[in-house]
């Protein structure tokens, strides 16, 4: 997803839907391109210059996967898909900057696992997980066995995209000023208090600058789409293969603008609205998650004596959520060791049980807790989103999402902009609102502009591109898909409805869904014009 800053890491592994288990918190007016639209323990694999032309010959060299790094997320070795298929990873040479072809390169993370039968392998089909900032290297294979009915047909491929994990990534804040950043007051209600956060705002960005400088001009969504295409010709493939989730689906629409003529078969699911900017993206999720709260209430208190919460009908299990809030403003508790659970922090675990209903009952059971001055499940599941992993490390999941979106959108909000914007995010979700609407600021203070108001992602004569909107995605939310079929254009959005919970389609393990996905990347078939899937 195109996520606002307070939610930077709420959709790294979009369709993941923050399924890992929480004792391994590691995974958890549009301006024209210049050039228009066109037709870890692994050693280096690739020479460190060479022209464009060059690099689109450069062949890799893959080698068994080792565990993911810490700025990846850490964990353990991919183990092999059922069947005994190897994961195997490279790096390739891009471009630090297209504008010199010839000049400096940087190396892209790679990750594949091959097709089940070489004689009727189509191609690649490359995912990009969103975020932005999702490591695809350890992303992929973590949820590899989603995706394995689609070996039929292809390599399965993913990779750090540029300024992620691997792939020359963007370095901010150390892990204890991290730590120091999460106990900040994301909602704050006194002038001191927006002082504190604004200047918080501030030093990660002047980090930001001072660590990784030479990258942050070079990372935004166009540099990441030509890095795709590049991707393709040294994978050896006429056409792009692709699968978007989330803000992937974003990346996937500007490949299709740059390069209509080299969109294969591509399916875009859990849609970012390429219509909207940065505060219209953010109002958007702060409605997209108050429908979300209001389907987990609405469960709880039909349920009855089931759920833990106190409530008889949905308003009623919400405010028991809004007064656990009130009371961690006023003093947060005990959380994970000598780490304490805030408002702030609550309301990022409660966003992240909200990607999947599979997590609703982590949210029932953390709520609960809190009452009774246990905040370790909640923290736990902020942690998830902000990846910090259970040893204190942090993934840079935070720095990418921060330098990718900041590249990208022209938006920098004051605070006494902000201040006066907070009404309107208020009325839409009393639990969300302030949270989401602070979130605005993200970009105050970036040392580099942004790309765009809102990206172009128009692409007269792409193959058609499958779009996925679910009626219950929290975090983009379902208006997306139409306004993404129709901003790509006629003939080329194609789209789908999945009526269902959670943050994405193909993941949430709906046949219906997973059988027309399938059909179209693997036989061509487009599904009907209104397919529903229940």
């Amino acid at each position: 997803m195109r996520t606002s800053p307070a939610l930077r890491a709420a959709a790294l592994a979009a369709a993941v839907t923050l399924l890992l288990p929480l004792t391994a918190c590691s995974e958890s007016g549009n301006e024209e391109d210049p050039d228009g639209p066109q037709s870890s323990p692994l050693t280096e694999n690739v020479a460190e210059g060479g022209t464009s032309g060059d690099l689109a010959s450069q062949e890799l060299t893959w080698k068994p996967c080792p565990a993911p790094a810490p700025a990846q997320g850490s964990g353990k070795a991919p183990s092999p898909l059922p069947g005994g298929t190897p994961w195997e990873c490279s790096f390739m040479r891009v471009p630090l900057d297209y504008a010199k072809p010839g000049g400096e390169t940087i190396r892209l993370a790679l990750i594949r696992a091959r097709a089940k039968n070489p004689d009727k392998r189509i191609g690649s089909l490359i995912f990009n997980f969103g975020g932005p900032g999702a490591s695809g290297v350890a992303t992929l294979p973590a949820f590899g066995t989603d995706y394995d009915k689609l070996r039929a047909g292809y390599d399965l491929v993913s990779f750090d995209p540029r300024g992620v994990g691997l792939s020359d990534g963007v370095k901010c804040e150390t892990d204890k000023q991290l730590d120091a950043r999460g106990e900040i007051d994301g909602t704050p209600n006194t002038p001191a208090e927006v002082n504190t956060l604004v200047k918080s705002t501030k030093t990660f960005a002047a980090a930001c600058e001072k660590n990784s400088g030479r990258q942050l001009p070079h990372v935004g969504t166009t540099d990441a789409a030509r890095d795709m295409d590049l991707m393709r010709q040294v994978l050896g493939d006429k056409k792009l293969y692709y699968f978007g989730i989330s803000y992937g689906t974003e990346l996937g629409g500007v490949y299709a603008h740059l390069f209509p003529k080299n969109v294969g078969r591509s399916v875009l699911d859990a849609v970012v609205d390429p219509t909207q900017d940065s505060e219209k993206s953010s109002l958007g999720q702060t409605k997209g998650f108050q429908l979300a709260l209001d389907n987990f209430t609405k469960d709880c208190a039909e349920r009855g004596a089931a759920c833990k919460l106190p409530g008889t009908n949905s308003k009623e299990v919400e405010r028991g959520i809004s007064g656990l809030l009130d009371a961690l403003e006023k003093r947060p508790i005990e959380g994970i060791g000598p780490r304490r659970l805030t408002e702030t922090l609550a309301i990022t675990g409660i966003a992240a049980a909200l990607y999947s209903r599979q997590t609703w009952p982590l949210l029932e059971q953390g709520v609960d807790e809190a009452d009774g001055g246990n905040g370790a499940l909640l923290l736990a599941l902020a942690d998830s989103l902000n990846g910090r992993s259970e040893n204190g490390q942090y993934d840079n999941s935070m720095a990418a999402n921060a330098a990718i979106n900041c590249a990208d959108s022209k938006q920098r909000f004051t605070a006494d902009q902000t201040e006066a914007k907070l009404p309107e995010f208020r009325s839409a979700s009393e639990i969300f609102g302030d949270y989401l609407g602070w979130s605005l600021m993200g970009c105050t203070g970036w040392p580099v502009p942004g790309a765009w108001k809102n990206p172009d992602v128009s692409a007269p004569g792409a193959a058609p591109i499958l779009v996925v909107g679910n009626t219950g995605d929290p975090a983009t939310p379902y208006e997306g898909a139409r306004a993404m079929a129709d901003a790509l254009g006629q003939g080329v959005g194609m789209m789908m409805t999945y009526e269902g919970q959670g943050h994405g389609a193909y993941n949430s393990g709906n046949a219906c869904v997973q059988k027309a996905v399938g059909g179209y990347l693997l036989d061509g078939k487009v599904p009907a014009a209104g397919t529903v899937c229940k």
